[in-house]
């Protein structure tokens, strides 16, 4: 059920100056505020919050064929204030109900006595959303954006937690950028990553006054995807996509037909964490762009690649995983590459009979591969072809298979995006869910497409398989994607491995976890993705702990709400999210010194009986009973490379 009131305000604040006029829109509660200005000709817009400055006057226009629409420009009408409160419901966000309220404010922006474009400006109590809405000019009605001035001013003294964006055509059988390269922490502003900026989203501290994510949402066939430029003097600027993504294949500038619209750019601001953990801005102003043809099922599975690599890719080992499942009452297993010339088509539709009977569901693994990398896993070629993906969605329908998961795309293009789009409304023809991986950041796109599920779009893990390194920063890396990656998306981890190695085995020999039981426990209830392929094994039902596998079979994967506690990026997180009646309050810690916190839980009532699973020194786990005190608190300790859950 969608509520939707629009109303109008009758109070706007405007004055005039010489050198321009000047607006201020404020969120609901007055703390968060918005300046808009075309002083000297420059659009531009503040952000100030409680009266203190978080993003300085910056930068806004777009420069399109049709000319440069960045300066000399005037500020010429105002529109009426008006706000939106909205309720909506979405199982597949970190709150599957949220409420939106923002002021909503349009700004007309002309040249030389010609309307040319309004900017479009939604604030809510932590959140700000704006768009570009360009208008025809004289009997043209489409337009090539060249550039886009949008900028974001953080003051002096800030700091940053990015994630540099990659070099196109390089990485792994020239599959990138993909969204997975290593973030810089506490790291000051003024620089441009590894000279090619940063993907969204993007973390700033400022000083002490508090946090700023940058992102965007809304992105679709319509536009490109963009990231984060770093300039001087603080100055971050959109940027549109390399050229050589895609092998060159597509413009790196968007079209539109006119009068079009832009993507929202979105600027969440906090005192503290608690804000940016917890914001819905992304899927606040974005709305379905077709309806789910049908009610798709989320849930927990497994997946055989994480543990066993390419050697599991087999009749035998997939059934086996099949059983897996079924055992632990998940609804999925996923089936990755290679499926098609090693187990083929006859024995995957015989895999997907046998799952059904136990109540499971297959997955499909694909590679976007028709003339952009070199990635030879197979099936390639065939999810970029109109012809051959809908023949092939059809028999995956017939022989009922859940989803699909789409790797090595590697692009922001708006060729790209129409591809991302494409594959999602065909599969939505078809009944099939969709994971991308080896990809970009989602934008909005649980609310604006329904069967979508998750993006990869992080340093997932695969490589903590494949790398050594990885294991060592795995809790290092946790402590960042609850306040950076996960807060803007669904993202596909395949996380929480209870093997001590990384092989079928479970023996020496590869890469070693050294993180605990009880951490893989936690990450299981920070990573959030409303379907999870977790790197669970069958051995585990054997040598794992017990109370670790029954906390497994457990764990809900979709949830109705998210509340930060404490935390600091990349060193420590501690969060409660709930399912139904239930909160799951989870904490991981990557710094050297045990973590010790007496954290109070008003979300559990006193003297409520609740499990606390938890690690000793030496990062041995176990699982106790205890009453909740009377000031709803807890005494914590969480070891480095440990962590904590309680379930109440």
């Amino acid at each position: 059920m969608v509520k939707h009131i629009l109303f109008f305000c009758v109070f706007v604040w405007v004055s005039t100056f010489a050198f321009g006029k000047e607006s201020k829109l404020y969120g609901p509660d007055g703390k968060l505020c918005v300046i808009v200005s075309d002083e000297g000709g420059m659009p531009s817009y503040s952000v100030l919050y409680e009266g203190v400055t978080f993003l300085q006057k910056s930068p806004l226009g777009i420069e399109t064929n049709l000319g440069d629409f960045t300066q000399q420009m005037a500020l010429t009408n105002v529109g009426q204030l008006s706000s939106v409160n909205e309720e909506y419901q979405l199982l597949t966000i970190k709150n599957s109900n949220p409420q939106y309220q923002a002021n909503v404010q349009t700004y007309t922006f002309s040249k030389e006595g010609k309307k040319i474009y309004d900017i479009v400006f939604q604030v809510s109590n932590h959140d700000i959303a704006f768009k570009y809405r360009i208008y025809p000019q004289g009997n043209t009605l489409c337009c090539i954006v060249k550039k886009e001035a949008t900028g974001f001013v953080l003051p002096k003294g800030s700091t940053t937690f990015l994630c540099p964006q990659a070099a196109p055509m390089g990485g792994f059988a020239r599959t990138s950028p993909s969204y997975e390269t290593s973030y810089t922490v506490d790291d000051v502003i003024g620089k441009n990553g590894w000279g090619n900026g940063y993907t969204f989203p993007c973390l700033f501290k400022n000083e002490d006054k508090g946090w700023v994510l940058i992102s965007e949402t809304g992105v679709s066939s319509a536009y490109c995807g963009s990231r984060l430029l770093g300039k001087e003097n603080g100055l971050y600027t959109i940027g549109f996509p390399q050229e050589g993504e895609y092998n060159g294949n597509g413009t790196v500038s968007p079209g539109m037909a006119l009068p079009g619209e832009t993507p929202w750019r979105t600027v969440t601001v906090g005192r503290t964490l608690a804000p940016i953990v917890e914001t819905t801005v992304m899927f606040d102003v974005v709305k379905p762009l077709y309806e789910a043809s049908q009610e798709f099922q989320y849930g927990c599975g497994t997946w055989s690649w994480i543990i066993g690599g390419d050697n599991s890719m087999n009749y035998d080992e997939q059934k086996r995983y099949i059983d897996f499942s079924a055992d632990m009452g998940y609804s999925s297993v996923l089936v990755d590459a290679l499926w098609d010339s090693w187990v083929g088509r006859d024995k995957i539709a015989e895999l997907a009979d046998y799952a059904a009977s136990k109540g499971v569901a297959l997955y499909l693994w694909y590679n976007s591969n028709g003339y952009w990398n070199d990635a030879p896993q197979s099936p390639r070629g065939i999810m970029n072809n109109t012809i051959m993906r809908r023949k092939e969605m059809k028999w995956m329908q017939s022989i009922g298979i859940r989803g699909i998961k789409v790797d090595f795309i590697g692009s922001d293009k708006q060729v790209t995006m129409q591809l991302y789009e494409d594959i999602l409304a065909d599969a939505n023809d078809y009944g099939l869910m969709v994971i991308f991986h080896g990809c970009t950041l989602p934008r909005g796109w649980e609310r604006m497409y329904p069967n979508f599920v998750a993006c990869e779009a992080v340093l997932a893990s695969e490589n903590l398989h494949f790398s050594q390194g990885s294991c060592d920063a795995e809790s290092f890396n946790a402590c960042l994607h609850p306040f950076i990656r996960n807060t803007v998306g669904s993202m596909d981890f395949g996380g929480s491995a209870l093997n001590k190695y990384y092989n079928a085995g479970n023996k020496p020999g590869g890469s070693r976890r050294v993180t605990s039981d009880v951490f893989a426990l936690a990450t299981a209830v920070l990573f959030q993705s409303p379907v999870q392929h977790f790197a669970l094994a069958p051995n585990n039902l054997t040598d794992a702990p017990v109370w670790a596998m029954d906390f497994m079979k457990t764990v809900p994967s979709v949830w109705d709400e998210v509340k930060f506690i404490d935390g600091y990026p990349g060193k420590y997180i501690l969060l409660a999210r709930r399912h139904a009646d239930t909160w799951y309050i989870a904490g991981v810690n990557a710094q050297k010194e045990p973590l010790k916190l007496k954290v109070k839980l008003p979300m559990i009532e006193a003297g409520k009986e609740v499990k606390v699973y938890s690690d000793n020194k030496d990062l041995e786990g176990d699982l106790q009973t205890v009453k909740l005190n009377k000031r709803q608190e807890v005494q914590i300790t969480i070891p480095c490379n440990g962590g904590m859950v309680i379930i109440g």
